[in-house]
């Protein structure tokens, strides 16, 4: 009977250990974030909409990853991430998204030599536009999302992010790193589509940090859409007591010869628990109406994972009665 009770305790002990052993060489982080708020919007030349939305200042989102340690500095990699409306509860940021349409992909890392990912990818024009303006990621109130990504209302043509696409970035060199992308061609697109391609290059060390993003776009998820190109340069330096944004683009409609030139400049300034933010961003048009948004707000940290916050926009188009909005909202994350 000792002998047996010795056994157990053996095999449970290599148990224990083969689990911690697998729990140590891949975790599965879970995470996302919730934003929910009341206010009002108008459209420039519509009408004011009351009611209480979700993903004003971030699009509520969930995800999960992992890492695999698979030795010599190479690591395999999974990033699955989608969008929701927590007002409603509906899966997507509209009807009709994709499960994932924030996230999906595969591939390996090395510590040494960058990521490599397949699937789809959230494009390097995004990530630095939401870097270098104080209003982040926004869709409600920054005025560089909206100016070049909002539907119906921005310039550049394709998602946020590329559906079969292929992803590779550099690890950092000093500050300094590199990032090239390519979404493959559809066959049922036919023969004028050729996918897309971005290449970028960053650099951040210190106070200062700095990116230039260049695209070419022909197609979004599986449909052919306009052909434009889309050049950006931006920058950001915190001086400690503020930080400031500049940005400045170009995107130039192949199918139709339209240009616009897109300006933003912002600021952040820490106060107490929170911090004073303000984004404006003018819409250069070639030909057709120009547009100059101004976002202001307040940030109040409640802990490190959940901030209330308060908004105002203006937001005029030529030839138009002005638009704008204010929101009064939280966002948790976890």
């Amino acid at each position: 009977m000792k002998k047996s009770h010795q056994r157990i305790a053996l095999v449970a002990s290599l148990l224990s250990l083969a689990a911690a052993s697998a729990q140590a060489q891949s975790n599965v982080s879970l995470y996302g974030l919730v934003d929910m708020s009341i206010g009002a919007t108008k459209a420039p030349g519509g009408t004011s909409v009351t009611g209480i939305d979700s993903g004003k200042m971030t699009t509520s989102y969930y995800g999960m990853s992992a890492s695999e340690d698979l030795g010599g500095g190479l690591s395999a990699v999974f990033k699955l991430e989608g969008f929701f409306l927590a007002d409603t509860g509906a899966q997507g940021r509209f009807t009709g998204d994709a499960q994932f349409a924030r996230t999906a992909s595969v591939g390996l890392s090395h510590r040494d030599y960058g990521t490599l990912t397949l699937g789809r990818n959230t494009t390097q024009l995004f990530v630095s536009t939401l870097m270098f303006n104080a209003f982040g990621d926004s869709f409600g109130y920054s005025p560089s999302i909206r100016h070049y990504f909002a539907g119906g209302q921005g310039v550049t043509t394709g998602d946020t992010g590329w559906n079969d696409s292929i992803a590779y970035s550099s690890p950092s060199f000093a500050g300094l790193r590199f990032g090239v992308a390519s979404a493959t061609k559809e066959s049922a697109l036919g023969t004028g589509n050729s996918g897309n391609l971005s290449v970028s290059v960053g650099y951040s060390n210190g106070p200062l940090a700095a990116s230039l993003v260049v695209q070419d776009v022909e197609k979004d998820t599986a449909v052919a859409v306009a052909n434009t190109t889309t050049s950006q340069l931006g920058a950001s330096y915190d001086f400690g007591v503020a930080k400031a944004f500049a940005q400045y683009g170009r995107v130039k409609n192949d199918s139709t010869g339209a240009k616009y030139d897109i300006t933003g400049l912002g600021v952040r300034v820490p106060v107490g628990a929170g911090a004073v933010i303000a984004q404006w961003g003018e819409l250069d048009a070639k030909v057709g109406a120009d547009r100059t948004t101004l976002s202001v707000g307040y940030l109040h940290n409640l802990s490190k994972r959940t901030e209330l916050y308060a908004v105002l926009m203006h937001d005029k188009v030529d030839g138009l009665s002005s638009g704008g909005g204010y929101s009064l909202g939280i966002r948790h994350r976890f």
